[in-house]
């Protein structure tokens, strides 16, 4: 499946992509960057991993594997903490290679000039089965989607799909709680996502809904964890 996509720049530098027949684009016009590392760095895999020091590997579901730059922080995450992560991330569009050779997110910080060439490794493993991407960062790719594809056992959730408006079959009840279902105890959920409706799914389905300041442009985001 291939789906048109245009290549933007957002406000921090950092590209992104235009989606035609959604109207949509792939992160915030206020920095893609900035986003993920604030919603999914920050929000994410670094506070659920200061409440679990001693848990390893980490186990990380998301939900948009897109431009995959969730994935190269992650790994580069991995790798700088010694700590190993098992991804595994579905996308049913994937991206032409024309297309994620342009991304210029290796440029932004030029200290992890050592990390570019693993954003091209990540685009390039095989679907639909493991790949060992780098010492600490092993990856599951499915070309699938959320309806479809099987689901393992997580400790993290990026859910990044598009917004509810654009995707509503991706944030209904029913897909959230096929995610919450595989959620481990004490597991954390983060999207960039701030709607009520959502929010109340959580809950309902059981989480700690928790309401946390926006990325750059955006004021709020949503956390939610599974009770231990």
């Amino acid at each position: 499946m291939e789906r048109e996509v245009k290549i933007i720049t957002t406000e921090d530098g950092s590209n992104s992509l235009y989606v035609p027949s959604l109207n949509e684009t792939y992160h915030s016009f206020h920095g893609a960057y900035r986003e993920s590392i604030h919603v999914f760095l920050l929000y994410g895999l670094e506070y659920w991993a200061s409440q679990n020091r001693n848990k390893k590997p980490i186990r990380i579901f998301e939900v948009g594997f897109g431009t995959g730059l969730n994935a190269w922080l992650t790994l580069i995450w991995a790798e700088q903490n010694q700590t190993p992560v098992l991804y595994h991330t579905i996308e049913p569009f994937p991206l032409e290679k024309g297309i994620y050779e342009q991304l210029n997110y290796t440029g932004m910080d030029e200290n992890l000039s050592h990390f570019h060439p693993f954003f091209a490794l990540l685009h390039d493993a095989s679907w639909d089965q493991g790949t060992v991407v780098s010492q600490y960062f092993n990856m599951k790719k499915d070309r699938n989607t959320l309806e479809e594809v099987q689901l393992y056992d997580a400790d993290i959730i990026f859910y990044d799909a598009f917004a509810p408006s654009k995707q509503p079959e991706l944030w209904t009840k029913e897909m959230l709680s096929k995610v919450v279902e595989v959620m481990n105890p004490g597991a954390v959920l983060v999207t960039y996502c701030a709607k009520a409706q959502v929010r109340r799914d959580l809950k309902d389905l059981g989480l700690e809904v928790q309401i946390h300041p926006g990325p750059p442009g955006k004021k709020e985001m949503t956390r939610a964890i599974k009770p231990a």
